[in-house]
């Protein structure tokens, strides 16, 4: 149980703590909860932080929640946003929570019977409760001043482009504190964690316990990540980076910690890994003496690869990689799966074939100009063949080549290169 917030200093995960959480964590097995907001069927990798500050905290031997909004995703959380967000029907609603509710059973122990996880979804204690309940029995408690010095609503009600704040928003800190004063009664919870944004959403939590329970509620929240170019984290050109492999491959996934700038490398592999401070410390110095070989990179791509999607995938992700970068074989490509190999070789030009042609058989001239425009024409195809620069499929080709069915990937493609890095994929329809 002892040393949770210190694991948590060094890592650089502790922003705010209330006084006396320390002594409360080192002292007894404690129930803490974070919640998990469902705008989406699936979390992204800003949440991956939320999931690892509850893995680390039943790994320290206390007892993690995790809250499902199924009633505050009906309202929408004002912190940090600077206009409301449209509401979510009851069908997308639910949809969302499974898919949420999925992925957290991944990462957290729902079967030990000493320190089990638990998982709740507030609209099983919101849905019963009517308008005049809730504004008698938790309005009363806290007044308009304390919750507009919060930041978040200040901030919004500041803003020159603010449209304003509605009244369902404004009461969101309220809804979010009766969560935790129900979590505190019914399951004796008493600390909330989130992130550095949720500070005043989680002490009127705090507060409201103190005032309706005559009770001692604890907070304790997490720095938001950032980018050390200013860019935001999680993001990509593409979107979101998701911890569902249907939104993100486990390729795209990789790479994206495999792109990280050294400065950010280092401050990763202390937040979204488990390896201990010996080991961290021993690699930023290890990769110090050479850059080059993306060591932190490396090590925390394929340490979240495998804790997210499993040491399967991380192996192809890393076969993925290197075909664009490696000696790789027709057989290496043939291994990948139509959504990996389409990201490995994102934004190659392509052109469309009758896959009828190809049970005819095309010739590796008509492949590279008649067919598709790759080269501009059948004499600069042949050229580029005596050269020896063209491949198919990875492979050294020549004016001889026949391409037939038995080249396609996927059932569906056919890389052709000239050179080193000219591609240019062939799909059959």
């Amino acid at each position: 149980m002892k040393h949770f917030v210190e694991e948590l200093r060094w890592r650089g995960m502790l922003h705010d703590i209330m006084p006396g959480t320390e002594e409360l964590l080192e002292k007894e097995m404690t129930s803490a909860y974070i919640g998990f907001d469902p705008t989406a069927d699936s979390l992204h990798i800003g949440s991956l932080v939320q999931i690892i500050l509850l893995m680390h905290f039943q790994k320290h031997g206390h007892k993690p929640i995790a809250l499902i909004g199924g009633a505050t995703g009906m309202i929408g959380d004002p912190s940090g946003k600077s206009a409301e967000r449209n509401l979510l029907d009851e069908q997308t609603l639910q949809k969302n929570i499974d898919g949420v509710k999925a992925q957290l059973e991944r990462f957290l122990d729902f079967n030990n019977s000493e320190n089990n996880a638990e998982l709740v979804n507030n609209y099983d204690w919101m849905k019963n409760l009517t308008f005049l309940e809730f504004a008698r029995d938790i309005g009363k408690h806290i007044t308009v001043n304390y919750m507009m010095a919060k930041d978040s609503v200040k901030k919004r009600l500041s803003s020159e482009s603010s449209v304003g704040m509605s009244f369902t928003e404004f009461t969101y800190q309220l809804v979010q504190g009766y969560d935790f004063l129900h979590l505190y009664n019914e399951k004796n919870c008493k600390l909330q964690i989130g992130g550095s944004d949720q500070w005043g959403n989680i002490t009127t939590g705090t507060e409201l316990i103190r005032r309706k329970a005559q009770g001692k509620a604890y907070a304790l929240t997490c720095p938001l990540i950032t980018k050390a170019d200013g860019t935001k984290f999680g993001k990509t050109e593409g979107g979101n980076v998701w911890l569902d492999a249907k939104r993100t491959s486990p390729y795209k996934f990789y790479q994206y910690w495999f792109n990280s700038s050294d400065a950010d490398a280092e401050k990763y592999i202390k937040i979204f890994t488990f390896l201990d401070k010996k080991t961290i410390d021993s690699l930023i110095i290890e990769h110090a003496e050479n850059p080059h070989l993306r060591l932190l990179q490396k090590t925390i791509g394929k340490e979240v690869t495998i804790m997210v999607h499993g040491e399967e995938a991380f192996e192809n992700a890393i076969k993925a990689s290197a075909i664009l970068f490696g000696k790789s074989t027709a057989e290496n490509l043939k291994e990948l799966d139509e959504q990996t190999f389409l990201d490995v070789f994102e934004g190659v030009p392509q052109a469309e074939i009758s896959k009828t042609d190809l049970e005819n058989g095309i010739t590796i001239i008509d492949a590279l100009n008649e067919k598709s425009g790759f080269l501009k024409s059948n004499g600069e195809a042949r050229r580029a063949l005596k050269e020896n620069s063209i491949s198919v499929n990875k492979e050294k080709v020549n004016d001889a080549t026949i391409l037939k069915l038995s080249d396609l990937i996927a059932d569906k493609f056919i890389l052709l290169q000239r050179g080193k890095k000219n591609y240019f994929l062939l799909k059959f329809v």
